[in-house]
This record gives structure tokens, sequence and C-alpha cells, in this order.
């Protein structure tokens, strides 16, 4: 009886300082912003604390008129949409350059695949607001891009590469293309190049050997920097705060402007709610999935 106490006490002194932390940084914070989410807005900003309303779930698609009623609207619909388009864009793109990048780095000599990391992890060494800074000096009229082009005579006037969804996606995929290329040559780093050697000796040709060798072997790594893509970009603020021009506006935007210059408190905790929904859901039916197939195999 006195060994299964000590080991009870043992455990939660194991346990106890995680589930505190837990408690303080996540539950706390999550039940705030639900119960702000239902609060009325306050007239002076901020919440009016007891009354109880759903307005703040219904502006996803309703607008309040003067005489009280409803409409139909559409416009932070869309801002929702752009997010999903955009991050989506973002990872397609990053699988693009990220997997042959991965590729290369993996089959280097041993002593060439450190420095190759350290270049790709380079650009972290730098803020991410002066990365954002610099492409704004690329992009705009009279940057790199566009005097470049109007100097070989390819254009006789700038063209509209900054403040727009072009603009952003650039953004986007230099900020997290290392955290597709980083998993993706974790996972090609512990590929047995001799199976591609057989495949080869089966009269396999490159894209064959491709498809069903070297992408089924790499899927974890591909799965995760997808992930680790799509999730972050969903919720970027400073890339299209700066490369967007207030033109091009994300969630996280739309977040950070009703908590701070719209002062719509009850708003900005359901979009973060329902942006942390999202991402839970995606996350679950992932898990299911892989759990699922591994369980079949």
């Amino acid at each position: 009886m006195n060994r299964r106490r000590s080991t009870m006490l043992a455990n939660i002194w194991l346990i106890g300082p995680a589930v505190v932390a837990i408690v303080i940084l996540m539950v706390i914070p999550l039940s705030m912003m639900a119960w702000i989410s239902i609060q009325a807005r306050s007239y002076g900003g901020g919440v009016h604390w007891g009354e109880l309303t759903g307005d703040a779930w219904l502006r996803f698609v309703f607008e309040r008129n003067l005489d009280d009623s409803l409409s139909w609207s559409f416009n932070y619909l869309s801002i929702i949409l752009r997010s999903f388009w955009l991050s989506a864009l973002t990872t397609v793109i990053s699988l693009i350059v990220g997997f042959p990048t991965a590729f290369f780095m993996a089959t280097r000599p041993l002593r060439w695949r450190t420095l190759l990391v350290f270049m790709v992890t380079l650009p972290f060494w730098t803020n991410l607001l002066v990365r954002n800074y610099a492409w704004i000096l690329i992009l705009r009229d009279h940057g790199t891009i566009n005097g470049l082009l109007m100097s070989l005579g390819v254009i006789d006037r700038p063209l509209p590469l900054l403040h727009n969804e072009f603009a952003v996606a650039v953004g986007l995929v230099y900020s997290f293309l290392p955290f597709m290329v980083l998993p993706i040559y974790s996972s090609l780093e512990k590929i047995d190049l001799r199976l591609v050697e057989a495949a080869f000796d089966l009269y396999s040709g490159r894209w064959r050997a491709l498809r069903h060798v070297i992408l089924p072997l790499a899927k974890p790594g591909i799965i995760a920097g997808c992930i680790l893509v799509f999730i972050p970009a969903l919720g970027s603020y400073v890339t299209p705060e700066l490369l967007g021009g207030g033109k091009t506006l994300m969630i996280g935007n739309l977040i950070g402007h009703q908590f701070g210059a719209a002062r719509n408190w009850p708003f900005g905790a359901a979009l973060g709610l329902f942006l942390l929904a999202l991402v839970l859901i995606a996350m679950t039916a992932y898990a299911l999935r892989t759990r699922r197939s591994g369980g079949t195999q």
C-alpha cells in the first residue's frame, strides 16, 4: 500500500507541472475566449459583460441593419476563403519547390549536408519583420524586379507586384518554405538508395521509381511539411499586413483588427475560436486516418 501510494505521489509530481501549465496557458485562455465570444459588444468598445448574445457568431454571414433586422453579408466569409486559398497555394508551391530541394540535399555527400541544412535555416537568423520589409524593397514599383525589367526594356511601366495577393503569396512561400524542406529532407535522408537501384534493375524509369519508391517512403515528411506550412500560413499576420498593404486581409489580420482598431472583442474571440476549431478538425481527421491506415497494414 505504501509503495503504491508513493508511486502515485511520484506520478502526480511528474505530471503535475505539465497539467498546471496546460490549464494556465490553454484551458483558461480558451475558456475566456469562448465566454467573450457570446457576450454583447459594448458601445464604447470591448465587452458588455453579462449580456449574452450570439451576434458575434452571426457576423460571419450576417450583418445587422439599423432596424435591427439581419441581412446576408459575405465580406468576412470572403476573407476566410481568401485565407484558405492563399494558405493552400503557399503549401502547394512550397511542396513543388521544397521536395526537389530536399531530395538534392539528401543525395549529397554527408560532408555537404550539414552546410546545406545550415543554408536552409539561415533565414531564421533574421527577424520575420525585416525579411518582409526586404520583399517590399524588391517588389515595389521602383524596386529590384521592376527596375531590372525596365532597364532591360521588357516593360515600360512598373508591374503591380506589391499590395496584392501575389505579394502575399510570395512572402508566405519565402517565410514557410524551410518548414517544408526540413521534414521532407529528414524522411529522404533515411531512405536506402539501394531500393532505388533495385527499381532501376527491374527496368523502372525515373518517374516510376519516384512515384512508387521515393514518394511513398517520403510520405511522412511530405505530410508533416504540408501541415507545418498550411497551419502557420492560415493564421499569418505580419506578411499580409506588410505585403498586402491592408488590401489583402487574412484571418490573422481580421482578428487583430477586431481586438485593435474595431474594439469588437466578441467577434475577434469568435474568429479565433473558429480558426482554432478548423485546425483541430483537420488535425483530428489526419490522426484518425493515419491510425486507421496503420491498423489495416
